[in-house]
């Protein structure tokens, strides 16, 4: 089994509201796991976020602690609900109503990677996905869930940066010929997750960055969104996806020779993210 369910990065002190998190980068596969595959270790990473929780790696550095995933999303899905269960991967789970993630083999323990390719020979037990579960994906959203209520009692709100990639070919059928590619998607849930004076502020600092920034389409926001922004009680979650092709090799699954520059761009949006959660500290730390 993957060792640990995250790694926590915290800053020596803490100076904003703000919490990076990377469900979607774990890559810690075990040798049990890709030998009962269908697939090699290489197809079995098409879905990951790969490098990801690199590119967010200095949010410390700007008083912000970045939660990362070690278990991969082949594995566990961390952005999905417990209860997504696929009837058609373990054996005992029960069909609870149309949820279109789970019928196309996305649920919490996944039955397939990109472009739906199987991942399994078979049905797997109702007790080994509940030990996944119980595990990985448990301990992950207890971590989450203390970092958003520390930074919530500390500063009086909380701002979620839920960090994920896409492939470049996610904006084929979005993408105008007339207007720029946009090379990040914010998912606010339409402003159901976060307050639009937030997301202004994230999509703004990407922006001055150079990069072109797209809202909801196609990516809205899944189960952390969902489930973590909370507007009306000061606790906000915004999803950010980023082109892979900005910073990897899609096929090899490798950093590009753009990634270095890129994660150096990304810095200075880190540092202006993080600021925005440095605005409201309490009266006793001033």
């Amino acid at each position: 089994m993957p060792q640990t369910a995250f790694h926590l990065a915290e800053p020596e002190q803490p100076l904003s509201c703000v919490v990076f998190a990377s469900p979607h980068s774990g890559c810690d596969y075990p040798d049990w796991f890709v030998r009962r595959s269908l697939l090699d270790r290489q197809a079995i990473r098409s879905s990951e976020d790969a490098f990801v929780d690199r590119l967010f790696d200095a949010a410390p550095e700007f008083g912000a602690p970045l939660l990362r995933a070690r278990a991969p999303r082949a594995f566990v899905d961390l952005n999905r609900s417990p209860d997504e269960l696929d009837p058609a991967l373990i054996h005992g789970a029960r069909r609870n109503g149309h949820n279109p993630r789970v019928a196309s083999g996305l649920g919490v323990i996944p039955r397939v990677v990109a472009n739906g390719r199987a991942i399994h020979r078979g049905k797997i037990a109702m007790d080994e996905a509940r030990a996944r579960i119980d595990h990985y994906w448990r301990p992950y959203h207890a971590a989450l869930q203390t970092l958003l209520d520390r930074a919530h009692d500390g500063f009086g709100q909380a701002v979620l940066i839920d960090c994920h990639s896409m492939p470049h070919e996610a904006m084929d059928g979005v993408a105008r010929s007339t207007s720029p590619r946009p090379e990040i998607v914010l998912g606010d849930r339409f402003g159901a997750a976060a307050d639009a004076g937030i997301v202004d502020r994230v999509e703004a600092a990407f922006a001055a960055a150079g990069l072109t920034v797209a809202r909801n389409a196609p990516f809205a926001g899944a189960y952390v969104a969902q489930a973590y922004g909370r507007p009306s009680r000061r606790q906000h979650a915004i999803q950010v996806e980023i082109d892979r092709a900005l910073y990897m090799d899609e096929k090899r699954i490798e950093p590009s020779a753009d990634f270095d520059a890129f994660r150096a761009l990304l810095r200075g949006v880190i540092a202006e993210v993080a600021a925005i959660g440095r605005e409201e500290l309490p009266l006793a730390a001033e």
